[in-house]
């Protein structure tokens, strides 16, 4: 039987691409979007996710088609560049609403469905950001960190009632994130904080649209369904960033804090 699967923030990125990956595997794909979009193979709702009653909605009308949810994969999310001194109470509003209280949102939404069924796969999209606190996307590393710790209790929370949650911790990725981060103007307008946040941002950009293609994470991510048993965390990165990820948890944290300031010229 096919899945009913469920992607947030499915028309560009990582969404997109693993919603297209799905829908060749056969399975029954819905993807959200803020925008009405075209006709595709991937069924789209409109939703927000920072609105619970859009989201509320959005899943109503899955259960009201299909009578199940077999999967939730969590991704929609968005970035904001700048310090967290200079940074707008909208500003982490949004940063927070959308990367974490959107995970939320959708959870709480579907769980009680997969909790009648007894059955049900969870699946988060942190970041290495939701790892170590990347200096100049303070806010950006505080959403992910917050996906980490909800995405581990709720694991605990929900494995007694047969759903199995997970999390996937991308390094950097070639995608449309890049161009669409909100850049704080008041840390650019900083006379401090100005000229060393557009020197980091020259090398987060650059290891950003160097980095890896979506496709590798929609393999990923149809391993992680796939899987019998699915672990709580995949770091997917290059080679360099899960040994970085490695460095985190064995190094003092102060010289953890002087490896990211130097590699970001911070």
């Amino acid at each position: 039987m096919n899945r009913v699967i469920l992607i947030t923030g499915a028309s560009s990125g990582f969404g997109k691409s693993i919603a297209e990956r799905l829908v060749r595997e056969g399975e029954i794909v819905y993807g959200t979007s803020r925008k009405e979009q075209g006709t595709s193979d991937i069924k789209f709702l409109k939703m927000d996710v920072r609105d619970r009653e859009s989201v509320g909605e959005g899943v109503k009308k899955i259960i009201e088609e299909q009578g199940r949810i077999d999967v939730v994969i969590c991704n929609a999310g968005m970035g904001i560049g700048g310090s967290l001194e200079c940074a707008t109470a909208e500003e982490i509003e949004v940063q927070m609403g959308t990367n974490f209280m959107g995970c939320v949102n959708v959870c709480q939404a579907v769980l009680p469905y997969m909790r009648k069924a007894r059955a049900g796969r969870i699946v988060n999209i942190s970041s290495i950001g939701g790892v170590m606190g990347l200096p100049y996307q303070g806010f950006y590393s505080a959403s992910k960190f917050a996906i980490e710790g909800f995405t581990e209790a709720l694991s605990a929370e929900v494995k007694g009632f047969g759903i199995k949650v997970s999390m996937v911790e991308p390094g950097d990725f070639a995608t449309g994130f890049t161009a669409s981060r909100i850049n704080s103007q008041q840390t650019l307008d900083n006379e401090d904080y100005g000229p060393i946040f557009r020197r980091s941002l020259e090398i987060i950009e650059k290891e950003e649209n160097g980095g890896l293609k979506p496709e590798v994470l929609a393999k990923a991510i149809v391993r992680i369904i796939n899987a019998k048993h699915p672990r709580l965390r995949y770091p997917v990165a290059n080679l360099e960033q899960k040994l970085s990820v490695v460095l985190h948890r064995i190094l003092p944290g102060n010289w953890m804090v002087d490896i990211l300031r130097d590699y970001y010229k911070a």
